[in-house]
């Protein structure tokens, strides 16, 4: 016996992969660099709401800007740590 959601029209159900935005992506990229550090340093690994918290304010085309100067940077880790904060910043 089939499952009735299979007979009923309408919709097809979203995968993950329509969910999948450009900002999601970038934060997964972010995500997985620096985890790869932390867990070199012993540290627990960043999950993608911490990540989403951390960059809230950063627009999208910031984060394409973010990502060119973090994989330019001899550190990622550090460098990124570095840019996201503000107080790094003010003159």
């Amino acid at each position: 016996m089939q499952h009735i959601k299979q007979h009923m029209g309408g919709e097809p159900s979203r995968g993950e992969n329509e969910r999948a935005t450009e900002r999601g992506e970038l934060m997964h990229y972010f995500m997985e660099r620096l985890n790869s550090s932390r867990r070199r340093d012993g540290l627990s690994p960043l999950t993608m709401p911490r990540m989403g918290r951390l960059l809230v304010a950063i627009p999208t085309k910031d984060l394409y800007y973010l990502r060119s100067i973090c994989d330019k940077a001899k550190d990622f880790s550090k460098k990124f740590w570095w840019e996201i904060n503000p107080k790094k910043h003010e003159k």
